[in-house]
């Protein structure tokens, strides 16, 4: 990942981190980052997934839930709340005329 997508990546990371808790439900930071992978966005690390996750958790887009662990530690799980659903429905509408204006004005197909 270059310099300029990790700088992107920052930028949409909760907007992406809802989509996904919203259509694939509950999970916890480990899937999160590894479904972030898979989707193409390349690795996300734990030091900017975790405060994502903590400023949407306390701004009241997600839930969180501890569990213990069996034969380890404990994990932390995160649902998307209807708080949070309004949020991305909203921020989908604002993602799309964004990225439309930036195709406009840098002559992007």
């Amino acid at each position: 990942m270059n310099s300029s997508q990790g700088a992107w990546i920052r930028a949409c990371l909760q907007l992406c981190l809802l989509g996904v808790l919203d259509t694939e439900g509950e999970s916890y930071g480990y899937a999160l980052i590894n479904r972030l992978a898979e989707s193409g966005l390349g690795e996300v690390k734990p030091a900017t997934l975790y405060p994502a996750l903590t400023r949407l958790a306390e701004e009241g887009a997600v839930s969180v839930r501890w569990s213990p662990g069996e034969n380890g530690p404990g994990r932390k799980y995160y649902a998307i709340t209807d708080q949070g659903r309004a949020r991305l429905a909203a921020e989908r509408a604002d993602w799309q005329h964004f990225t439309t204006t930036v195709a406009t004005l840098t002559g992007a197909p």
